[in-house]
């Protein structure tokens, strides 16, 4: 059974998903704020969260920032507000959806188990068969979802390590923009190919600590992004 931690300051919301969640087979936990929402994060260790963007002791928009720094695991935002900025800031700081207020729960289940069925789809398996992909001093390990770098895990939030594990998939392949929105992001993403170009940075700030850290990631200008694979 799938786990989900809703956190939401409104107590019909709460209940209404709550028991809409049960109803089809979820573990679900909830939470009024942000801070009870990190304890059940760390207490509960969901597969996913449903956060509200307005909650009274913090942004939004912050708590997610701090959900996906702490653990790999896709967030779907739900707010009231429905311009495309705030879609695609939400978007931009980690989370996988964006649900608009009043939503429909069959819309809201379906979302769910689309961005569930899209993390565990995104498993490719590495050429050897064992499960991790070695590159230099950096090991991407496909199961146990960790990245290791000379030995010592690596923090990534949830949509890094999902662009890292594609490009692990098949190291030395190039992928494209284009590509890597389509795997990593869906097909339905709002926002643009900036978001990989940007993502691209934050894991490289990660894995390169110093001007003599070999490029893991590597830009082929004009095309796109690979995983080691010979020099630039």
């Amino acid at each position: 059974m799938k786990k989900i931690l809703v956190i939401d300051d409104e107590e019909a919301i709460r209940d209404l998903v709550e028991l809409v969640l049960r109803r089809e087979s979820f573990q679900v936990r909830t939470a009024e704020d942000g801070a009870e929402g990190l304890s059940e994060l760390d207490a509960f260790q969901p597969d996913l969260v449903l956060l509200d963007l307005m909650l009274p002791d913090c942004s939004g928009y912050d708590l997610c920032k701090e959900i996906v720094k702490r653990q790999a695991v896709p967030v779907i935002l739900v707010s009231a507000k429905n311009e495309i900025i705030d879609k695609v800031l939400g978007l931009e700081l980690g989370a996988e959806d964006y649900v608009t207020k009043p939503f429909d729960n069959r819309e809201l289940v379906a979302r769910i188990k689309v961005v569930l069925r899209r993390q565990e789809g995104a498993d490719p398996s590495p050429p050897n068969g064992s499960g991790r992909v070695q590159v230099g001093e950096l090991t991407v390990d496909l199961e146990a979802k960790a990245v290791l770098k000379n030995g010592a895990p690596v923090s990534e939030t949830a949509k890094e390590f999902k662009l890292l594990e594609t490009l692990a998939g098949r190291p030395g392949k190039v992928f494209t923009r284009d590509e890597l929105l389509e795997l990593v992001w869906g097909f339905d993403y709002l926002g643009d190919s900036r978001s990989v170009d940007m993502t691209i940075m934050r894991l490289r700030k990660k894995l390169e600590d110093d001007a003599d850290t070999p490029a893991y990631v590597k830009t082929v200008y004009g095309f796109g992004y690979r995983l080691g694979g010979g020099s630039d």
